[in-house]
């Protein structure tokens, strides 16, 4: 072998020899800090969840059926046509007494939500042959229904664009 030759084996073995001379340990603790960094901007900037209206629902009897989150811009056909005048619906499968409604998306303004528990999937609020809802029921702001549904006005609240965190408790 001529001299040139050997001195660029000898080179090469040592480069060779140095990078696996590292201990797995020490590459194994430098590929973790790459990957610290690198994904540093989006732990920093992360939110817990999307800018919207997320509903909690409380006081679910029973897992069967689905629960129909129902948000209204104006009073007209709230809170009972909800399926011709709510601006956004979503039905939600009851899972362990557990269902949460998120609204994304949504443009700054004054809503109103009623949510019920429909039981049976029919799409709408049964009652008793006196007019008494056999199915769980309730409204934002905490609103009460007495003799009848509350206004759009006692269930309304003001959404700002940000994150907003409703609880709903089903009557």
């Amino acid at each position: 072998m001529s001299e040139p030759t050997l001195r660029k084996s000898t080179l090469a073995s040592t480069v060779r020899h140095s990078v696996t001379r590292v201990p797995m340990g020490v590459r194994c603790i430098a590929l973790c800090a790459v990957l610290v960094f690198a994904n540093l901007p989006a732990i920093v900037f992360a939110q817990s969840s999307c800018p919207g209206i997320h509903v909690n629902i409380l006081n679910i009897k029973n897992s069967a059926g689905a629960v129909a989150c129902a948000l209204f811009e104006a009073p007209d056909g709230f809170p009972n046509e909800f399926m011709r005048s709510a601006v956004n619906l979503m039905m939600i499968k009851v899972r362990d007494k557990e269902a949460h409604c998120h609204f994304i998306d949504i443009p700054l303004g004054t809503y109103a939500l009623a949510v019920i528990h429909d039981e049976n999937r029919n799409g709408k609020l049964d009652t008793n042959w006196l007019g008494v809802p056999t199915e769980g029921y309730g409204f934002s702001s905490g609103a009460k229904a007495l003799m009848s549904a509350p206004s759009f006005d006692a269930a309304s609240f003001p959404y700002d664009g940000g994150n907003l965190e409703l609880t709903i408790s089903l009557n």
